[in-house]
């Protein structure tokens, strides 16, 4: 007698044990779906699925994706190996998509696999019976608007039932079984009731290009006007924006912009007390004229900034503000909101420090106030004001010492009106705190580019941060100096040193940028031995720059930025991989893109005092040649000069701070190059 089907299971039971397909892993996936993996729009998004049944059925598995509010779409897995099911798609605009995977195992592929191996010829009339059972079942799951499909799966499982006598019948029921036009049709209307979701739905942020390839070019619009000590105005900065457009760049940033205090205003190198027409830090952010949503007067009107938004649209660049959430003393919320503060027991405000640095002239934020919800919405509605003048892209000051819940629910916020804004975090700080940021919600991060010097620490650093697991969100904005850091590294030296970490950071990260005249001029000179600080530095005084000098670094950043354009594997930080030298002065390394077609090859020299010379050691298969031994040519974009190399092992000698910056050609004219030679 039959037993009674259960109509609930057992405590500890699964709720259906006939589903065998297995999801062991969905990828990327950042903490655990915690937080979005990161694209880029109008790009390719690539997942992979670890799946798996138990036998030797064959499986299924779907990729599901959507943008939020918008319906689910369906793209099917292909199977690499060791269980690893990959596929993409492409979000087509900015915003908030969501991913996951389903799998089954799918009765008609298994029996297709198992009957191409059997050869019996009742063998194979009863597997067409079988598979003609599991054609009907297909038919059955045919909506009745697709009539056509529906006859056509009722056909083939008829001619599947005929009866095949004589041996070319039996070949011919074969053939006919395994169709791949006949399969195609039957995998349309698969039976996934047995189906396993992945179960947990991940985010993923995709950007605008701009976050994952750009150009930053710095510079305080107080030090443009055209005569020494005149205090620049927007307009003096309008006039530059045609000469940095030429030069590739593409994101002119300026620091702040607004009001700066007059209340424990720093003099020049950083002194405690000021001259006559010292102007302070743009950084004590704050007077009796305004604070964060207000401009400083010296610059210009609300009227002219629009004017220079528009102007540097106009030849395809934007500009970016620097966004600090701190005050000077006299900044109006000091007043008008003390509970913002922290108050020290003399009844002064408590001022910003990081021993051995003080900074007299900012108050921080109290992030602690009982009043934080109010202190959160004032601090967002300066991103939105500032929105509303135009601008779309923020350099964050210090965003490691303000609260992580605020940025979490800032950015996102923002991005829910404005997925196009972006935001680079100044955050030169532990690497779990940088990288807690870019999860929150920023776009770029500064990094530890600037202390990696070595051909050794260049390598590891910079694998990190291609292949760890971080590149799913922490996109790397690469700086060689900054108004705050000049490197020891370039501490007075010259063109080499200057040239030689510029090309790394233009060829090593997708993103990269300069304190452009600065470094434009190779200022190299430290406030004392060992300081990190400019003499002179720009963030405490007016500076006047003689761009037209011409030992400028100018021709050799409109070259790389015209490179980095032109070549697809730059635009990127996946596919870079670094080679063995047998001289640790000399860095190899090659970017290429996903479909290979463009690869470029750096070798640099790091000593910027001597020549330097040396073997590197290539993998011909990572480059993609048919053969080990291949001679191949190589068009050096920096230099214009050609090379053929050949196979694995080719000589370098490089002047000091030179680089090579070398495109692959596919194929090599003739055989007469069996050494490297310059053409």
């Amino acid at each position: 007698m039959a037993r009674a089907k259960l109509t609930e299971a057992p405590e500890g039971m699964p709720p259906d044990g006939r589903v065998r397909a297995v999801i062991d892993a969905v990828l990327p996936c950042v903490d655990g779906g915690r937080f979005p993996a990161k694209c880029i729009a109008g790009q390719p998004f690539h997942v992979t699925v670890h799946a798996f049944t138990d036998g030797h059925d064959a499986l299924r598995v779907m990729l599901l994706w959507h943008q939020e509010g918008h319906a689910v779409q369906e793209v099917e897995m292909t199977l690499k190996w060791n269980d690893e099911w990959h596929a993409s798609f492409t979000p087509s605009v900015p915003g908030r998509y969501n991913y996951e995977a389903v799998a089954w195992v799918d009765h008609f592929r298994s029996w297709r696999t198992e009957l191409a191996r059997r050869v019996d010829a009742d063998d194979i009339r009863i597997a067409a019976l079988v598979g003609a059972e599991l054609v009907d079942q297909a038919a059955a799951r045919v909506n009745l608007s697709n009539g056509e499909d529906r006859e056509a799966l009722l056909r083939f499982s008829a001619a599947l039932k005929k009866p095949a006598n004589e041996p070319h019948e039996v070949e011919a029921l074969k053939a006919l079984a395994l169709d791949p036009l006949q399969a195609a049709l039957v995998d349309r209307y698969p039976d996934r009731s047995l189906g396993v979701s992945s179960g947990k739905v991940l985010p993923l942020v995709a950007d605008r290009e701009r976050a994952g390839f750009s150009a930053w070019y710095e510079l305080f619009p107080r030090s443009t006007a055209m005569e020494a000590g005149v205090h620049g105005r927007f307009t003096d900065v309008e006039r530059q924006l045609p000469r940095i457009a030429e030069m590739g760049f593409d994101v002119v940033y300026f620091p702040p912009i607004h009001p700066i205090g007059r209340d424990k205003r720093k003099g020049k190198n950083n002194a405690l007390t000021t001259e006559p027409g010292d102007v302070g830090s743009p950084w004590a952010i704050g007077a009796a004229e305004g604070g964060h949503k207000s401009i400083l007067p010296a610059l210009g009107t609300p009227e002219d900034f629009r004017r220079l938004v528009k102007r540097a649209s106009e030849l395809g660049l934007e500009i970016a503000l620097d966004i600090a959430m701190q005050c000077a003393p006299d900044h109006p919320y000091v007043k008008q909101h003390p509970q913002w503060f922290r108050w020290r027991p003399d009844g002064t405000v408590q001022y910003a420090e990081n021993p051995p640095k003080k900074y007299q002239d900012i108050y921080p934020f109290n992030f602690e106030t009982e009043d934080w919800q109010a202190l959160w919405l004032e601090l967002k509605s300066i991103f939105d004001h500032w929105i509303g003048e135009g601008v779309r892209i923020f350099r964050v000051d210090n965003p490691h010492t303000k609260a992580f819940a605020f940025w979490e629910w800032c950015i996102g916020e923002i991005r829910k009106q404005h997925p196009d804004v972006l935001f680079l975090a100044e955050a030169f700080t532990r690497p779990k705190v940088m990288h807690r940021l870019a999860k929150l919600g920023y776009n770029q991060s500064y990094t530890y580019f600037t202390w990696r010097n070595t051909a050794e620490e260049l390598t590891e650093y910079f694998t990190e941060l291609s292949q760890g697991p971080g590149r799913h969100y922490f996109r790397p904005n690469a700086w060689p100096n900054t108004p705050d850091i000049l490197s020891e590294h370039l501490h007075g030296q010259g063109r080499p040193a200057f040239a030689m970490r510029l090309v790394l950071a233009a060829t090593l990260s997708a993103n990269y940028g300069v304190y452009g005249p600065a470094y434009e001029l190779m200022e190299n000179t430290p406030r004392s031995a060992g300081s990190e600080e400019y003499l002179h530095s720009e963030k405490y005084q007016l500076r006047h720059w003689e761009l037209n000098r011409p030992d400028t670094l100018q021709p050799l950043m409109t070259r790389l930025n015209a490179i980095r354009r032109e070549n697809r594997a730059l635009q990127s930080n996946a596919g870079l991989e670094f080679f063995t030298t047998d001289n640790e002065q000399l860095l190899a390394y090659a970017k290429r893109t996903h479909d290979g077609e463009n690869l470029i090859l750096c070798v640099v020299n790091l000593d910027v005092r001597y020549p330097q010379s040396g073997w590197v050691e290539l993998d011909p298969t990572w480059l993609g040649l048919a053969q080990p031994g291949d001679a191949f040519e190589l068009d050096d974009l920096l230099n214009q000069q050609s090379f053929i190399w050949r196979g694995a092992r080719n000589f370098v000698i490089l002047q000091p701070g030179q680089a090579h910056v070398m495109r692959l050609r596919r194929g090599v004219r003739n055989e007469r190059d069996s050494e490297s030679f310059q053409r």
